[in-house]
């Protein structure tokens, strides 16, 4: 047992005691799983199809995966809004399935776009209906965190482990093989939805509601909602210190590895494999943490040291000439931020959770799913231009400027929010009342 903020917690509860999100977390790995082998195939059939063309071919499809996750998320929330998440959730996974059952057969550049856009629309209706389920499903506050932690983990060992699993398929047989275990992540991950017990979860129904509004006003209904209330006011504007962190790190690393270090491909896993480690201790440690400091200032501290993480790269681009980098310090650096992006990951969700309710979680998770990755869009670009133009130190110092605009705007939202959910955690429905009573005298 642990005492905390004059209630104590059974520290053995976790999320992972939970029967329902057990099957969904493990619908979430199957979902990844599929997703990653399908991002390794993409690019060998892009190749295929392009040739020298091959990276034009993929970048355009990760924009319009991009436009897909901002504008197709609060589209497909507007026109699911009277399903019950169980049918959402399995539907998308079928036409996912659908979709990487197609693409071994695709012979044009064009076919590639039309059916990353349809698989994309389903994965940005698939994950914010996922995390906005896993909220109800998880009801006690620090067992919610344990299982956002699990979520990160899961993300971030599938980034490690798909392409490494893919390899080792590549080497008995053919890439459009692959397109084959995407098709059977995707069809376990509606299984184990089905298996899960969703259909006794029962739904919300503001259906009355909502049908007077026009289909903008429901389209746009989470985006307005985080605009009013000031907590996730505070999360649209960490979201930007997040995307600049991230985007240095993502088009950068190769750069700075390759180009100013002087190392090799593998260095550049190295570095990349820096940034997920960092990410996943954090997520690890996160629940306990957020137990000890509440939300807010953990989530303060990883901006802070997100701003500063891309700060000194700027700077060191600015002084490159007369000081050297070294490969140690970039490596701890990029686990920092790792460490920093995944704290506010999890703050962020807590802050999701605790300042929605039933009748509108689901429309806010999906304003973040989509404005978080609007935030890119800015960010990538920005960092493109950091690797490749002469004027690398402005460009970063740019994405650095952004970061700093982000944790003063969250800061700024946050300040008015009450003492009290800074210092102690929420009394969650499944703890034990009688000894929080106990407690309390």
């Amino acid at each position: 047992m642990r005492r905390c903020a004059h209630v104590t917690y059974n520290i053995s509860v976790r999320a992972l005691t939970y029967p329902t999100f057990r099957r969904l977390f493990g619908a979430q790995v199957a979902s990844l799983l599929g997703t990653g082998l399908l991002t390794v195939a993409l690019g060998l059939l892009a190749y295929d199809l392009a040739g020298p063309d091959a990276g034009r071919v993929l970048g355009t499809a990760l924009a319009v995966k991009m436009v897909a996750y901002v504008v197709m998320a609060p589209v497909m929330r507007t026109l699911v809004a009277g399903l019950p998440a169980a049918r959402v959730l399995v539907g998308a996974d079928l036409v996912r399935f659908a979709m990487a059952c197609c693409l071994p057969w695709v012979g044009h550049v064009w076919q590639v776009y039309l059916l990353v856009f349809a698989l994309q629309t389903a994965s940005a209706t698939f994950t914010p209906t996922f995390s906005s389920t896993i909220a109800r499903v998880v009801d006690d506050r620090d067992d919610y965190s344990s299982a956002v932690a699990a979520s990160r983990v899961a993300y971030d060992l599938e980034s490690i482990g798909s392409p490494l699993i893919a390899a080792a398929l590549l080497t008995v047989v053919s890439y459009s093989t692959l397109f084959v275990g995407t098709a059977v992540g995707f069809a376990a991950s509606a299984l184990l939805v089905v298996s899960c017990g969703l259909h006794r979860l029962r739904g919300v129904d503001n259906t009355g509601t909502r049908s007077r509004d026009t289909f903008v006003r429901r389209t746009s209904s989470g985006a307005r909602i985080m605009l009013i209330r000031r907590p996730l006011r505070g999360v649209l504007w960490i979201n930007v210190a997040v995307a600049a962190a991230t985007a240095l790190v993502m088009v950068g690393t190769v750069v700075i590895v390759r180009g100013d270090l002087g190392r090799s491909a593998s260095w550049v896993a190295v570095a990349l494999g820096a940034f997920g480690a960092g990410s996943i201790v954090a997520a690890v440690v996160g629940p306990a943490v957020f137990r000890r400091f509440g939300t807010f200032v953990p989530m303060v501290i990883g901006a802070s040291t997100c701003v500063f993480g891309v700060a000194v790269v700027a700077a060191w681009l600015a002084a490159s000439s007369s000081v050297p980098l070294l490969l140690i310090p970039l490596l701890a650096l990029w686990s920092a931020l790792g460490a920093a992006t995944s704290t506010i990951s999890t703050g962020t969700a807590r802050l999701l959770r605790d300042d929605t309710t039933d009748a509108d979680r689901d429309d806010v998770f999906t304003a973040q799913f989509s404005l978080s990755h609007a935030a890119f869009l800015v960010t990538y670009p920005l960092a493109g231009l950091a690797a490749s133009t002469d004027g690398r130190a402005a460009c970063t110092a740019g994405l650095a400027v952004l970061a700093l605009v982000g944790l003063l705007g969250a800061t700024l939202s946050w300040r008015s929010s009450p003492v009290i959910r800074r210092i102690r955690p929420a009394l969650s429905l499944t703890m034990n009342r009688a000894t929080a009573t106990a407690n309390e005298r």
